[in-house]
């Protein structure tokens, strides 16, 4: 009587491959959506910090020293809409005024912020 050899593999061997495909395509998932966010994050953080930037030189640039007070505005960049919160602050020094810009998304998580010391001209 000849034996015959069966080849394959058993279903344990197959539960497990699929085990280890299933935990790598995981792992592959939640590393690709990380990147996702990253690269999304540091869109938002440039277009903020030209939002800020612009409003921390028309500080600079005007002939006038800035009113103490908050001021708000919305400013656009490439589309996306950011909620800019500028606060200007007397110092020690009255020839000195502290301008602090913040900058939301859209839903009011802070982005950004941005502060500078301006001068009497």
């Amino acid at each position: 009587m000849k034996r015959f050899r069966v080849r394959g593999f058993t279903l344990i061997e197959v539960l497990v491959a699929l085990g280890i495909v299933a935990i790598a395509l995981m792992a592959g998932t939640q590393a690709t959506g990380a990147l996702t966010r990253n690269a999304q994050r540091q869109s938002d953080v440039m277009l903020a910090q030209l939002c800020a930037e612009n409003e921390l030189v028309k500080a600079r640039l005007a002939r006038v020293m800035p009113e103490v007070g908050d001021s708000s505005l919305v400013c656009t960049q490439a589309g996306v809409s950011f909620d800019v919160l500028v606060s200007t602050t007397a110092t020690l020094n009255p020839n000195f005024r502290r301008v602090d810009v913040q900058v939301r998304d859209a839903d009011a998580a802070p982005v950004l912020r941005v502060s500078t010391v301006v001068g009497r001209y």
